[in-house]
């Protein structure tokens, strides 16, 4: 299953191609920023920002209270640990930008 991952953003990799680093429980990754950018606003407005992650997207940003029950929700559920390791073994975060 490929889920929508709360993730952090902890930096911005390269702001010409809009792409932001995250930190899903310790897994980073780079994910394409285009969804959530603040419109005519530098983009480390972003930095320590959550948002939902989905297939390398960072699609939609979210209140940090939701960003952790949401990861408490999926490791309850037992899909934390399976997205994770899913985006180690890929090198991705389900799309291209992946920081390898």
């Amino acid at each position: 299953m490929c889920l929508g991952i709360p993730a952090r953003i902890t930096g911005i990799a390269d702001a010409a191609a809009m792409l932001a680093d995250v930190d899903v429980h310790g897994v980073r990754r780079q994910v394409d920023v285009l969804c959530v950018a603040p419109p005519d606003a530098p983009l480390d407005e972003l930095v320590g920002s959550w948002v939902l992650v989905h297939v390398g997207f960072a699609m939609s940003r979210i209140s940090e209270p939701e960003a952790r029950a949401t990861l408490a929700l999926l490791a309850e559920m037992g899909e934390l640990q399976e997205e994770l390791t899913a985006m180690q073994d890929s090198g991705t975060a389900g799309g291209p930008h992946a920081v390898q």
